[in-house]
């Protein structure tokens, strides 16, 4: 099994529909700090997993600067945005989006997993 990483910087503002009061219900900016991990039992044509830069166009390219409500069919929280990017890329079995120093949320699709994983 292949295994590769995909770190990036994305800049976005978001404003989070909650049921109870929070400051985060106001629009807001962070700076997330997004890895993607991808794998393949064998590599594709090119001798990769996945091109780097498609990730970045397909995650960063779309997000950045950008207002994730708009952007997203979702409550942009981190959880929600780590299960969409593994939805994005179909190599792509995990995905881990740092909000804040401290504050990371991870999602693991448990199709494309298997358990052996080693990012």
């Amino acid at each position: 099994m292949y295994y590769v990483s995909k770190r990036m910087e994305i800049a976005a503002c978001h404003q989070l529909t909650l049921s109870y009061e929070s400051k985060c219900s106001n629009m807001h900016g962070h700076n997330w700090v997004v890895t993607i991990y991808c794998k393949a039992k064998e590599l594709n044509s090119d001798g990769m997993v996945c091109d780097f830069t498609h990730i970045k166009q397909s995650i960063h390219g779309y997000l950045d600067h950008g207002n994730l409500n708009e952007l997203l069919p979702f409550n942009p929280t981190a959880e929600n945005i780590a299960k969409w990017i593994t939805e994005q890329i179909p190599q792509c079995y995990k995905a881990c989006v740092q909000e804040s120093e401290g504050n990371v949320a991870v999602y693991v699709n448990d199709e494309k997993a298997d358990g052996h994983e080693m990012l």
